[in-house]
């Protein structure tokens, strides 16, 4: 008998040991039941009476909240009813649940809630593992950061090594706070893991509700952490502390579905080891095996516990790659390697729009001019020819054509092709019969043929399209000019995102980049874009907003004169909403049948040019408030470059006095406007 195999084999048997009493390390909480509930949230709020309005109303919202399908993010804030009888109700889901699960699980927590919390007027309940928690008040809880009630609760067994283990617990849930609370008004979730004392990988997760702001998240999460983890659960393996509008969890197995941030893989096993180099003879003693284990095994652990530290040191010094780097690779890969069927011959070109003659000229912008043409099979195309003094050299123009020619939706205009060839650089668009959103709304005359429904429809088919570039398209595209004269109306008025000579490609997980070259159009840009030169989804969502008040008022965001005064379209907006005479802002020519819906859409611009980027709504957020009227909006905060003015009043004078916006560092302001 060898030592090697015997040494081998105890080896094995070991590791088997060791991992397997790591992956079954369940916790073992102090736990009268599988959840938690409190049924007045310590603020004595009472209670109702059975089939009351109250009751009734609570009945509907908790009925609709459990079954909404439409909000896939695992966050719902809704509100039933009028007056004293008005109830408000927010469910949150763990930021690793799939939608179906979170569904279920906020329906079996509604039913337990009223079941254990009967004709209670407030009340919150959290499910088994925290995976939901869902609450309901006759008071406004959104936005409103809670610390009570709490629990916390640990497990009972300690750490191999309390301190290094109580470090590493306050550096994880320390950086998972960090990450959560910039998260935005859809999730504010970090889960991830770090390397624990011996053999222990410690698992951590922090969720605040996606309502509170960076700060009160950032405070709720802190306070759990510096104040509560200590108490409740140092020198232990696992614990947890759980607030209203937040909290936190660590254990030493992993307890969430790695989706976002998947946890690092186990130690590699080590290469096979020669220990020594001579084999032990048929009849040699036993004693000289068990020797050789007893001295081999250690060193065999050593040895692997060496490699591991090796390669978690080389993964953790790894750098990553720069933005600009990605970026260019990215590039790289692009290059116009567009198949033979998108790429037109000039003469083609030439003759669809009789050698670019004036009678088909549509339109002129920053980087050359429209025009329209028809093809040989009658095809009717637009044709924009690029300027060789423009300021968009071929990187702007290959940028637009490899953004473009992926992108497929209803709400973006179609690229069919285009042209290279020696100076020429065109690009051949689908022809869109109606021109563009800026020739009908800022017109005195022609915007009176756009009523509510159409308008409303307009707004969601901008909305649908900026989501689909910033989360649904394979591509995360920044457009960085959205504005009237790029959004395109087809025969059914249906909205087509133009113009992408500005957009940025995003990689999966950036959310900002930084610029020295400020592109774009005055009144449209966000301010942290404009005098800082930072850009991100938010700066479309800003740029959104401005649309939204524009078409509701059929005025420009420009600096309306009424006498002495004067002040910006959202200016205007912010005082009325805030004086309470939002009427004010709409548009006379509009139906007085919708003023709810059109108010609610009045709230929703102000959200979205709200100058704190992180009180900002995402595109899916600004969708689902267009869809649903159930879902309760946050109060706006004053808009960016509000101007304080005196009080304007009237409207009227809109018309003869705004200014048109001016087009920045040869932004491209091409307007589509067919003969």
């Amino acid at each position: 008998m060898t030592i090697i195999p015997s040494l081998l084999c105890s080896l094995q048997i070991l590791l088997i040991i060791i991992f397997t009493s790591q992956t079954k390390a369940e916790p073992v909480f102090d736990k009268i039941n599988l959840y938690h509930y409190n049924c007045d949230n310590s603020n004595n709020r009472g209670n109702f009476t059975t089939n009351s309005t109250y009751h009734k109303n609570l009945n509907t919202l908790l009925s609709t909240l459990t079954s909404n399908t439409q909000i896939n993010y695992g966050f719902y804030n809704f509100s039933h009813g009028e007056n004293l009888d008005k109830v408000y109700a927010i469910g949150l889901c763990r930021g690793d649940l799939f939608p179906n699960n979170c569904l279920s699980c906020l329906g079996s927590a509604s039913a337990n809630l009223t079941r254990v919390c009967p004709n209670k007027k407030e009340a919150i309940f959290w499910s088994e593992d925290e995976k939901c928690m869902l609450r309901y008040s006759d008071r406004l809880i959104l936005g409103v950061m809670e610390d009570s009630p709490k629990f916390a609760s640990s497990n009972d067994n300690d750490s191999v090594d309390v301190v290094l283990s109580n470090e590493v617990v306050k550096n994880l849930l320390g950086n998972l706070t960090s990450r959560a609370m910039k998260g935005d008004s859809s999730l504010k979730y970090a889960a991830s893991s770090l390397p624990g004392p011996k053999y222990e990988v410690i698992y951590g997760l922090v969720q605040c509700t996606p309502d509170l702001s960076e700060s009160d998240c950032n405070s709720c999460l802190g306070e759990s952490l510096f104040q509560q983890i200590p108490s409740c659960c140092k020198n232990k393996i696992g614990g947890r502390v759980v607030r209203p509008s937040c909290n936190m969890r660590f254990e030493t197995f992993l307890f969430y579905e790695p989706r976002a941030s998947p946890p690092p893989p186990p130690p590699s096993p080590p290469p096979p080891a020669t220990i020594g180099s001579n084999t032990t003879s048929q009849g040699k003693s036993n004693k000289n095996s068990i020797i050789g284990i007893a001295v081999g095994v250690p060193i065999a652990i050593v040895v692997m516990v060496f490699i591991f530290i090796f390669i978690y040191l080389r993964r953790l010094r790894k750098p990553k790659k720069r933005f600009q780097e990605i970026q260019e690779e990215e590039d790289e890969e692009d290059k116009i390697e567009i198949s033979e069927s998108l790429q037109f011959d000039f003469n083609t070109i030439c003759n669809a729009t009789n050698d670019f003659s004036d009678f088909n000229k549509l339109g002129e912008g920053g980087f050359g001019i429209v025009y329209k043409g028809k093809l040989a099979n009658g095809e009717e195309i637009a044709v924009k020819r690029l300027s060789t003094t423009s300021g968009q050299g071929d990187s702007e123009f290959k940028n637009e054509v490899v953004l473009v020619a992926k992108l497929q939706h209803r709400n973006l205009v179609r690229l069919l092709g285009f042209c290279l060839e020696g100076r020429e650089r065109v690009l051949v668009y689908e022809f869109v019969h109606n021109k563009s959103l800026d020739y009908f709304i800022f017109d005195r005359a022609k915007r009176a043929q756009l009523n509510w429904q159409l308008r409303y429809k307009i707004i969601l088919g901008i909305a649908r399209g900026i989501l689909y570039l910033h989360e649904d398209s394979r591509l995360r595209i920044i457009h960085r000019d959205l504005k009237a004269s790029n959004i395109l109306l087809d025969e059914e008025m249906n909205p087509k995102i133009a113009d992408f000579g500005m957009a940025r490609l995003f990689v999966v997980d950036q959310t900002q980049e930084n610029t020295n070259r400020i592109v774009g159009t005055y009144g449209y840009m966000a301010p942290e874009y404009a005098m800082h030169g930072q850009f991100s989804v938010k700066s479309d969502v800003f740029s959104f907003g401005i649309l939204v008040l524009e078409i509701i008022s059929g005025t420009k965001n420009s600096r309306i004169r009424d006498e002495e005064n004067e002040e910006y379209l959202s200016s205007f907006a912010w005082r009325n909403w805030k004086e309470g005479s939002a009427t004010n802002i709409i548009d006379p020519t509009l139906n007085n049948d919708s003023r709810n819906e059109i108010i609610r859409c009045i709230h929703i611009g102000l959200l979205c040019v709200q100058e704190n980027i992180s009180s900002r709504p995402t595109m899916a957020s600004v969708v689902v408030m267009l869809n649903s009227h159930s879902v309760t909006l946050p109060m706006p905060l004053e808009p960016a470059f509000h101007m304080d003015c005196g009080n304007s009043e009237d409207m009227k004078s809109w018309g003869h006095n705004s200014s048109a916006q001016e087009s920045l560092n040869h932004a491209s302001n091409t307007e589509l406007y067919p003969r």
